[in-house]
């Protein structure tokens, strides 16, 4: 009965953390590292951790940029600390900060 009891709160929790992550706006931030930069389309490929929120292992892939302005500053190799989500059907990075 313990260990019910002990479940049940566990997920009432943890769905109010979710809940109160989705009212925010804030979504949960993945690490990662650029292999590539591609200036012409405005791209970049990241291998990195699981994503949460699109419910997606960690993989190297590439996202479109909400900003092509992130682009600044950037270089392949460079450890990255981002969100990613679904802009109009695409995965795009919405945040990103260099590590």
């Amino acid at each position: 009965m313990k260990t019910l009891l002990a479940l049940a709160f566990a997920l009432v929790t943890s769905g109010a953390a979710l809940a109160e992550t989705a009212q925010t706006g804030m979504m949960p931030m993945t690490q990662g590292t650029i292999t590539k930069i591609d200036l012409k389309w405005k791209k970049i490929t990241i291998d990195h951790g699981p994503l949460e929120n699109l419910d997606m292992p960690g993989m190297k892939m590439v996202f479109d940029l909400a900003d092509p302005a992130m682009l600044d500053g950037l270089a392949e190799g460079q450890a990255v600390t981002f969100v990613a989500d679904r802009v109009n059907g695409k995965l795009t990075v919405t945040e990103l900060q260099v590590d």
